[in-house]
């Protein structure tokens, strides 16, 4: 996941809240970079207490790391010959591919199949993955769902969410009446998009021809993604030419004239701090599927864990890898955080708490953006944003959706 850009090493150790003995001189170190906020302070005291105790020769350096200037901060861990470096990283599960270049990360495609990846979440799994090896151990993920005023919805006579994405449309129609907006949706939303084309067959891009990767915003299945966008764009007054942030979609909700948003759960939180009145009025549904039987596909973004290659403690990296992303501490983690975990059979744990499930679910049929280290630039571009408000204002979409398919291709190959 690109999550706000990437930092600077915040030498924030927990080794010496871990409970070891003094002069203890002959444990091996570990050294953990994991991004702020990502575990809470009690959860890595926890794990690092059990951790320690489990594995009589180990210590953790755990040092906390900004998401600002990361990228960079990374490739410079990876490409150092000092030895002295992180042992396992969290990094952003669409960033993977680009450190797995130069042969830079430990290849962990036989732990990951005794760790058990056929149960692993896809949107955290697949970008991890290089021509069938595992490089990236799914940590944690989140994803979008739909945010909605039960009040609203009570009052326009709907009982249950809609299941189905034409449901979903006659719902939003409904509720869009008078002063309340059925959906405020920003027309660059992009990643909202995403879902869609995926759930249609599509993609973003892809390198099926065998030519390399190229911009796909102009088949068949990308435009039927683009057109139900469009349709359900119109049911509110969301901006054509802006995303979600520009204005915050949380404060717009806020104001107590919206009936849905598409965020990730935690943006509840944002909304009852503007508006402590819809505390209890607030309620969360997986974005709809094409059909009853699944939710609809939505970009997942999280974390995954990964060895430098440069390491000098293999055998104790893999162990922690191997101890955070188990079922056990994964499971710890989602119910302190409200993430959802990284395998699909665990998503249960988090079943009592409404957003986190409503998440979960759609995490099953999660995706990630296009699995090339070029995609980074694509989206420092983005011409899928002005090729998205073109359409909303009337442009003819095919048109614009080979121009903006064009200019993908164009930076990738750029750059590739």
């Amino acid at each position: 996941m690109r999550r706000r850009s990437l930092l600077a090493l915040a030498p924030v150790g927990l080794a010496g809240a871990c409970g070891l003995v003094p002069g203890d001189a002959d444990r091996r170190t570990v050294t953990v970079w994991l991004m702020k906020d990502s575990a809470s302070q009690d959860f890595l005291r926890r794990f690092t207490e059990r951790f320690e105790r489990e594995h009589a020769d180990l210590r953790l350096d755990i040092r906390i790391q900004q998401w600002t200037g990361i990228g960079q901060k990374v490739q410079a861990a990876l490409d150092s010959a000092s030895g002295h470096g992180p042992d396992v990283i969290e990094v952003g599960n669409t960033q993977v591919p680009q450190y797995v270049e130069g042969d830079r990360l430990l290849d962990l495609t036989l732990e990951s199949l005794r760790w058990g990846r056929r149960d692993w979440l896809p949107g955290l799994a697949e970008p991890g993955q290089q021509t069938s090896h595992q490089y990236g151990i799914p940590w944690y993920a989140a994803n979008r769902v739909v945010i909605y005023r039960k009040d609203l919805f009570a009052r326009a006579g709907v009982t249950a969410p809609p299941r189905t994405r034409e449901d979903w449309l006659a719902v939003t129609r409904h509720l869009d009446s008078g002063a309340v907006q059925g959906i405020y949706l920003a027309g660059q939303d992009w990643y909202t998009l995403a879902g869609f084309i995926w759930d249609e067959g599509g993609d973003l891009a892809d390198d099926r021809e065998g030519g390399g990767w190229r911009g796909a915003l102009d088949t068949p299945a990308a435009l039927r993604g683009m057109d139900f966008y469009r349709r359900l764009q119109s049911l509110g007054r969301g901006p054509a030419a802006s995303d979600e942030e520009h204005p915050p979609q949380a404060g717009v909700f806020a104001e107590g004239r919206v009936a849905q948003i598409v965020a990730v759960p935690g943006q509840a939180r944002a909304i009852v701090q503007q508006n402590p009145g819809l505390k209890e009025k607030i309620g969360f549904f997986p974005v709809p599927g094409r059909t009853p039987h699944r939710p609809g596909a939505v970009f997942t973004g999280g974390s995954d864990l990964v060895v430098p290659n440069n390491t000098r403690e293999r055998d104790g990296a893999v162990a922690v890898v191997a101890a955070l992303t188990g079922a056990r501490w994964d499971t710890d983690l989602a119910r302190t955080m409200n993430y959802v975990p990284n395998r699909k059979s665990l998503a249960k744990a988090v079943a009592g708490e409404e957003g986190v499930a409503a998440m979960a679910a759609g995490a099953a049929q999660g995706r990630a953006t296009p699995a090339t280290p070029q995609w980074g630039a694509v989206e420092a571009d983005n011409p899928i944003k002005p090729y998205m408000t073109k359409v909303l204002t009337g442009a003819d979409p095919a048109t614009e959706a080979r121009r903006a398919s064009r200019r993908i291709t164009e930076v990738l190959n750029r750059l590739g």
